[in-house]
């Protein structure tokens, strides 16, 4: 599970609030087991995932700075991922 999860300590520019909140769905739908969302699960999810996001931005910022990553640019800032990512998050 780990590996499909985006590392986002590190990242110059710093993790975005839309980077942070995609972290949180992917972590959210693979723990949960949920690929897609019914009327009966999307609250379930949203509140999961507002706060694991709310969570991981308060991680990131109590940790101390480190350097770059060193793997390149991370995978929700390549072409095309991003641009998913936002419609996913409508």
């Amino acid at each position: 599970m780990s590996g499909n999860i985006t590392l986002l300590r590190g990242l110059t520019p710093a993790a975005t609030d839309q980077e942070i909140y995609a972290a949180a769905q992917e972590y959210v739908r693979k723990v949960g087991g949920v690929s897609g969302l019914t009327t009966t699960t999307k609250a379930a999810v949203d509140r999961a995932v507002d706060a694991i996001a709310a969570a991981t931005t308060q991680l990131l910022a109590e940790l101390p700075q480190r350097g770059s990553t060193g793997e390149g640019e991370p995978p929700r800032r390549r072409r095309g991922v991003a641009e998913s990512v936002t419609e996913e998050a409508s």
